[in-house]
């Protein structure tokens, strides 16, 4: 038995869209939909396809885009929801583009190969997107200096491949989140969530024996509460950073049980009780427990045990009594630091104190005398009674000096220029050309001396050889004016170009991939990093010719006849817009939903209740004016737009062509006809538009329907 089945015009859209849809390069369709969403984009971002002319910083398998790398070119706009269309995206790195702002699209979360999302150093702001827990492959996310604020997604513990997790350096608020949240990110090595607005306590949910973590930093938030036992779980950690938070109560026993950690910053709290002891920690290197509220003791004598000390930071402690010789002995021991204490007696180093020592500073305490030896630290023991009434005041008495180094890389053997072009800076090399610059924020390093040179060439000699093994165009690297800013040494950075003055925007975006994704791995006693990349804007201009010099006869006379014209315009105009307002009220007057109000459904339509009214305006916005690139598709009964509603959702509007046009009442019963129309292989009525002429439908946006189950799906149906 044939049934016949009558298929209403409208209906028959978003069939012929998906069909459209199946024959095109849909990547190029929504790169295309970015490069109108930025500016400052490759100039070499044109054709008709992004593989096969190998766009900048676009990576593709078979013809499908599997990476987008635009590190640091400058790039300004936002991110829209058209990125959640590219189905293959493995890499998405848009770091170091401070232009770059916005919220997160919660498109985001429709990316299921993503492996990297690296979007340090932008302006992006708003709430992290709940979407970003739906990226099952990802391994590394890096949203690290921008504006984030709310609170953490607990979505981000469905990552359970996710390795790096850096938040640091943005407004997030709110509490940890956890059961669920992030006590299920079993093999995450990285918790970055340093200087935020985090609250509330440490949930002791938080740790577990399962976890692998190395690093753990939340330091500069508004935490509270006391240390969870559960932190003695995770016995790998390397990094633990609680500094400048509101953190109180005694320091837990199970602390001890970290017996792989080389940094503990607890500085900066209200802890109190006693000192805990630390003795099983071998491999501590850097210990600052400065400035806390523990009980007044002696320097507790597991210090001088831990051999592999560096950095001693215990001011502002209520330490009292002599301090120890055997602390002066440490085999690594740089920097002892027990000002504002109230220790007292005589201050003594001993015969054999340690080489490597370079600061001593115990002012403002009670000591009484100093034993004279030959040491070349610097000591400080300004106000103490040791310094008090004597007449030849020594060296160790006057106020300290400033600590940070000057160091600046010299040049390689070679007599540097004389004289470079503006802007231009002379390497290492005594080449001059335009530097890439950049800002190297070490956050746990092992050592304190500053002014020892052999820490500065290990960088430089590092960084060098992970440049030469990626094969990045990179002649040398210059440092600079390192510094220590609240626990964290800063360095500037130059990366100078090798076989040209200047480096190409590929070459900028390799060289920040290699940082956003920590490719490259500084010598171990460095501990983790932030790289900042500055505005690089010395790209080559392309050519445009040349301009011919323009006479000021035709300037005046261009100017004259371009106000006349301007002022007809705006007659012709006026008169259009009065007439077109006029002919809008009778339009609106007689249209068959000028009762309808969706919201309290007063116009006796129950069919098209949720079901929104857009005006022209609106689509006309959000399509760009129905420009070119927004259009996906045509038919006989016109174009087919795909557009991003405000609230992030992508649809695709079917604008009917005028001949197409039907009565407004035979409009609005078809509109209540597909209201009522819903089945699995179709996509939903989203809106409608009958404004201004216009007749267009709005519907919910797929990128990859099959034309097959939809056709089966419609003609097989008996309510049509």
């Amino acid at each position: 038995m044939n049934m016949k089945v009558r298929i209403e015009p409208l209906l028959v859209l978003p069939l012929i869209y998906a069909w459209l849809a199946c024959g095109q390069n849909e990547d190029l369709v929504y790169l295309e939909a970015l490069r109108d969403s930025w500016q400052n984009i490759p100039p070499n971002w044109v054709g008709s396809d992004p593989c096969r002319d190998k766009w900048d910083g676009i990576s593709c398998n078979n013809s499908r885009v599997t990476s987008i790398t635009l590190v640091n070119i400058n790039l300004m706009g936002e991110l829209s929801g058209d990125i959640g269309q590219l189905s293959e995206l493995q890499v998405l790195d848009l770091s170091y583009n401070k232009g770059l702002k916005g919220s997160l699209t919660q498109e985001i979360g429709k990316l299921k190969k993503l492996l990297h999302l690296h979007l340090i150093g932008c302006s992006f702001n708003g709430p992290l997107p709940l979407t970003l827990g739906s990226l099952p492959q990802l391994t590394s996310l890096s949203l690290n200096c921008n504006g984030f604020t709310g609170p953490i997604p607990p979505s981000i513990g469905n990552l359970s491949k996710l390795f790096v997790l850096d938040l640091a350096d943005n407004k997030l608020s709110g509490s940890i989140p956890v059961s669920p949240g992030l006590d299920l990110l079993f093999n995450t090595r990285h918790f970055h969530f340093g200087n935020n607005r985090l609250s509330g306590e440490i949930p002791s949910q938080l740790f577990n024996s399962k976890m692998t973590l190395i690093h753990v930093l939340f330091e500069d938030n508004q935490l509270t509460g006391t240390i969870p036992l559960t932190l003695g779980l995770v016995q790998k950690l390397e990094v633990l950073r609680l500094d400048s938070n509101l953190l109180s109560g005694m320091i837990p026993s199970s602390i001890n049980n970290l017996k792989l950690l080389k940094q503990l910053y607890l500085s900066n709290n209200k802890f109190e009780g006693t000192l805990p002891n630390l003795t099983s920690m071998s491999f501590l290197n850097y210990l600052d427990m400065s400035n806390n509220s523990f009980e007044q003791s002696e320097i507790p004598p597991w210090i001088s045990s831990l051999q592999s000390l560096t950095t001693l930071m215990m001011h502002d402690t209520r330490l009292q009594g002599k301090v120890p010789v055997d602390l002066f002995h440490i085999p690594q021991i740089e920097n002892v630091i027990l000002r504002n204490n109230q220790l007292d007696g005589t201050l003594d180093f001993g015969e054999s104190y340690s080489e490597s020592l370079r600061l001593i500073d115990v002012s403002y305490n009670s000591i009484t005398a100093f034993t004279q030896r030959r040491y070349s630290a610097d000591l400080i023991l300004n106000n103490n009674p040791v310094c008090m009434g004597l007449k030849a005041r020594p060296t160790y008495c006057d106020d300290p000096k400033e600590s940070n180094s000057s160091y600046s890389t010299p040049p390689n053997n070679c007599i540097p220029a004389a004289i470079c072009s503006v802007d231009q800076v002379s390497s290492p090399n005594c080449n001059c050309s335009y530097p890439y610059t950049a800002t190297l924020t070490f956050k746990a390093t092992y050592f304190s001396d500053l002014g020892n040179s052999t820490i500065y060439t290990s960088i430089q000699s590092s960084m060098m050889d992970s440049f030469i093994s990626n094969q990045l165009p990179v002649d040398s690297v210059s440092l600079s004016n390192p510094t220590m800013n609240a626990g964290n040494l800063v360095i500037n950075l130059e990366i100078f170009p090798s076989g040209d003055v200047r480096f190409n925007r590929s070459g900028i975006c390799q060289i920040g991939f290699l940082f956003s994704n920590q490719t490259y791995r500084p010598p171990s006693n460095f501990g983790p990093y932030t790289f900042l990349g500055n505005s690089y804007n010395f790209f080559s201009a392309a050519s445009n010719g040349k301009n011919k010099p323009v006479s000021i006869g035709v300037i005046i006379g261009g100017s004259v006849g371009v106000c006349v014209l301007v002022l007809l315009l705006f007659i012709v105009g006026l008169h259009a817009y009065r007439q077109k307002r006029k002919a809008k009220r009778s339009t609106k007057m007689n249209s068959p939903f000028a009762s309808w109000d969706p919201e309290k459904d007063n116009g006796g339509y129950p069919q098209l209740k949720g079901t929104r009214s857009f005006t022209f305006e609106e689509l006309n916005t959000f399509t760009n004016n129905f420009t070119a690139t927004a259009n996906i598709g045509s038919g006989g009964y016109g174009m087919v737009y795909r557009a991003t509603l405000p609230n992030g959702q992508l649809v695709a509007i079917k604008r009917a062509q005028h001949r197409s046009t039907r009565g407004g009442t035979e409009f609005r019963t078809e509109i209540e006809l597909l209201s009522r129309v819903h089945h699995k292989n179709l996509v939903s009525l989203v809106g409608f538009c009958f404004d201004e002429g216009e007749q267009m439908l709005v519907y919910e946006y797929i990128a990859n329907g099959s034309l097959k189950d939809s056709l089966s799906g419609t003609f097989s149906s008996p309510t049509l």
